[in-house]
C-alpha cells in the first residue's frame, strides 16, 4: 500500500468531527448536499464491518461535503434499521443536515478506532469519477450507540487537496 500524502495525514487521522473542522477550513462556507438517502442493502464488506447480515436493508445516505464551493468530500453513511429506532429515529430525516455533527453532539455516541483505506473510482459516484483522478483515499468508521452501529465512510477529493496544496504554498 502507498504511504498516505503529507498534507492529508492529519485529515485522516482525525478523531473529531470532520464537519467541524471543515466549517474551520472554509470559514463557515460549508454546506450539504444530499445526493441519496434510501433504504437499500449495503456493499457486503459494509455489512461485514457493522456485523449485520448482507441481506438486510440499512438507510443508505450519501452526500457531498462542500468548502468554498467545492466538492471536498464524498460520504457515505450506512444506517442499519435497528439502529435508527428508539433514540436514533430522528436520524431518518436528516436532510441536508450533517449527521457526523449530530454524532459527536451525542455523548452517548462512541467512534471506534478510525480505518484509513485507499478508494477505487468505482466507490464514487458516477458524478464524481474523473479519467485521469488521483489515487484517493478515506477513511471509515463505526460509530456505536449501545451495541448498535452506524458505519461513516468519507473520501477527500481532488478539490479538497488542492485547497490544502494551496494552503501550504502560500
Amino acid at each position: 500500500m502507498l504511504s498516505v500524502p503529507f498534507q492529508l495525514r492529519h485529515w485522516l487521522q482525525d478523531r473529531g468531527s470532520l464537519t467541524r473542522s471543515l466549517q474551520k477550513k472554509s470559514g463557515g462556507d460549508f454546506s450539504v448536499t444530499v445526493l441519496k438517502q434510501r433504504w437499500e442493502r449495503p456493499r457486503l464488506d459494509e455489512a461485514r464491518a457493522l456485523n449485520i447480515p448482507p441481506h438486510q436493508f440499512a438507510l443508505i445516505r450519501e452526500v457531498i461535503l462542500h468548502g468554498n464551493n467545492q466538492p471536498w468530500v464524498y460520504a457515505r453513511s450506512v444506517l442499519p434499521q435497528h439502529t435508527l429506532n428508539g433514540h436514533l429515529r430522528f436520524l431518518r430525516k436528516l436532510g441536508n443536515k450533517p449527521l457526523g455533527a449530530l454524532l459527536f453532539s451525542n455523548p452517548s455516541i462512541k467512534r471506534e478506532p478510525v480505518v484509513l483505506q485507499r478508494v477505487a473510482q468505482s466507490r464514487l459516484p458516477a458524478s464524481l469519477q474523473q479519467a485521469e483522478q488521483p489515487p484517493l483515499w478515506g477513511r471509515y468508521s463505526i460509530f456505536r450507540y449501545g451495541k448498535n452501529g452506524i458505519l461513516v465512510s468519507e473520501v477527500f477529493l481532488p478539490a479538497f487537496i488542492q485547497s490544502l496544496t494551496t494552503t501550504l504554498t502560500e
